[in-house]
């Protein structure tokens, strides 16, 4: 973890950061608040989630959750306190939210919820935003601001784009929980595993991620799935050719060619 800012990492309240395995664990800290998210929390996220893209040990990061529940949403309280303040600051936290959930997607590793508990609200974009996602058939999902009077802003440009339109407003219009499977079903979460086998369910399929994926290849297709839907058609085609141009000529890519035509197994640690 050279050039990392341990001193920083050392003194978080809210957040813990490990590496594993080449399995970079953030793990949400705050089970008596039910994991909800402050600023000095999503501040804590941005600062781990930093850590573990320029960790060099890391290839594939984890972001799970201590407690009964993964994350409630926004701390009401401190949303309550915000009220009293003016655009400008509302303004101000919400782009630090807005930040982190950007940072997350765009992330240079790959991320893997798991998701041990009840996801909601932004607890729920959270799990979300996840590359992929690993929970309980006891966990509950679902977007519940319309129910006091606030909106789910930030996570619907996500959403849009993962489950797309009828879904996304069936959840956040109505804001009723779903159960997991259900949630499986639209697509905010891969796989439901017993609780028993889910810490070990999800390190497997990590770990087989560190082994068998190169991870020049797997950051080069995160952009690249991250930019395309923005692009008109002829656009994104010519962003796909020069995507796949540049990986022809990629360190990785003559690696594993020539492991395959000779016949010799490859292990990407």
């Amino acid at each position: 973890m050279d050039n990392l800012p341990t001193q920083e990492l050392e003194e978080l309240r809210f957040i813990q950061y490990e590496c594993r395995d080449a399995i970079g664990y953030i793990t949400l800290n705050r089970p008596e608040k039910r994991n909800a998210l402050s600023a000095e929390m999503v501040s804590e996220l941005k600062l781990a989630f930093t850590a573990a893209e320029e960790d060099e040990d890391c290839k594939v990061v984890v972001l799970r959750a201590n407690g009964a529940a993964f994350c409630a949403g926004a701390d009401l309280g401190y949303i309550q306190e915000l009220q009293g303040f003016g655009y400008t600051d509302n303004l101000a936290d919400s782009t630090h939210l807005m930040q982190l959930f950007h940072q997350i997607y765009t992330l240079k590793k790959v991320v893997i919820g798991e998701v041990q508990g009840h996801a909601l609200a932004g607890g729920c974009g959270l799990a979300a935003i996840c590359d992929f996602a690993f929970t309980v058939p006891e966990a509950k999902f679902g977007y519940t601001e319309v129910k006091i009077g606030f909106l789910p802003a930030i996570v619907s440009v996500f959403l849009l784009r993962k489950i797309g339109e009828a879904r996304t407003k069936q959840l956040l219009l109505t804001g009723e929980t779903i159960g997991a499977q259900k949630a499986a079903e639209y697509g905010l979460v891969n796989f439901v595993v017993g609780r028993d086998e889910l810490h070990t369910q999800v390190y497997a399929f990590a770990r087989r991620l560190c082994v068998e994926n190169s991870a020049q290849s797997m950051e080069a297709t995160k952009e690249m799935l991250a930019r395309l839907p923005e692009m008109a058609l002829e656009d994104g085609l010519r962003y796909a050719a020069q995507m796949n141009a540049e990986a022809r000529g990629s360190q990785d890519c003559r690696r594993g060619i020539a492991a395959f035509l000779n016949k010799e197994k490859i292990s990407w640690e």
